[in-house]
């Protein structure tokens, strides 16, 4: 499968660059008018197999950096955290990021500044030995709180990528994010990237109040779990819809 029939390049250049590492995708599934009183008016929950679905993903950011600067020790490399869900706006099919915490004051004050998304500033850490994984999350600023993760995982097989039609790029390969500009209007940004390397994912142990921070249903039960050692990415500016 070719990158070109996952998602086309954007016209124009990147405002910026990022290389996203260790991204631990666990979802569950709930149902849509659960997430549709949520989401704002202009957006439709985007359903697989007749439910949404909600995703948490723990990952690691490296080398942020706008298109004109190369990435700077200290500010670029950091850990991320998201809560999602997947939604439609008209032919566009996207995320929508109920919250974003992550590990760095800069990148905090710079998404909620220039992108209007809702991040928060978090303490976090990530501890790989081989195929095991551990990775820690306690949201500092600003409110909700609480909001916290502990997780412990095992990468296992690898699988290849995902295949289209399938519930797993249904979740995984998403090139577009909504998010409203400073007076209200929604705007779109699209990311570039390779189609996601997919590994199974083993939890052995999951606590989190992510989902209930952000005002959400509660996620029951095991998640449907993968793992991705990650892609490098072209960020694309916000747009006018």
């Amino acid at each position: 499968m070719t990158v070109s029939e996952h998602a086309l390049r954007p016209l124009g250049r990147p405002a910026g660059f990022q290389r996203w590492r260790h991204l631990l995708f666990l979802h569950w599934a709930v149902e849509p008018e659960l997430v549709q009183r949520v989401l704002p008016p202009e957006l439709e929950v985007e359903v697989f197999g007749g439910k949404a679905w909600l995703g948490v993903v723990p990952f690691t950011m490296r080398d942020v950096a706008p298109r004109w600067s190369p990435s700077v020790p200290g500010i670029s490399h950091f850990h991320e955290l998201n809560v999602r869900s997947y939604v439609r706006r008209g032919n566009e099919s996207g995320v929508w990021f109920f919250s974003l915490d992550a590990a760095s004051t800069v990148a905090v004050l710079a998404a909620r500044a220039g992108w209007h998304l809702p991040y928060h500033r978090a303490s976090m850490t990530l501890t790989l030995e081989g195929e095991r994984a551990q990775y820690q999350s306690r949201r500092r600023w600003p409110k909700p709180l609480p909001a916290e993760l502990a997780c412990d995982y095992r990468i296992g097989a690898d699988r290849g990528h995902a295949t289209r039609g399938t519930l797993e790029y249904f979740l995984l390969e998403r090139y577009v994010l909504f998010a409203p500009d400073g007076s209200g209007r929604m705007r779109i940004g699209r990311v570039h990237h390779v189609p996601y390397p997919v590994h199974d994912a083993h939890v052995a142990r999951l606590e989190h109040s992510m989902t209930a921070a952000a005002g959400l249903p509660p996620c029951e039960g095991a998640p449907l779990a993968h793992y991705s050692p990650g892609v490098d990415v072209d960020i694309y500016a916000l747009a006018a819809l």
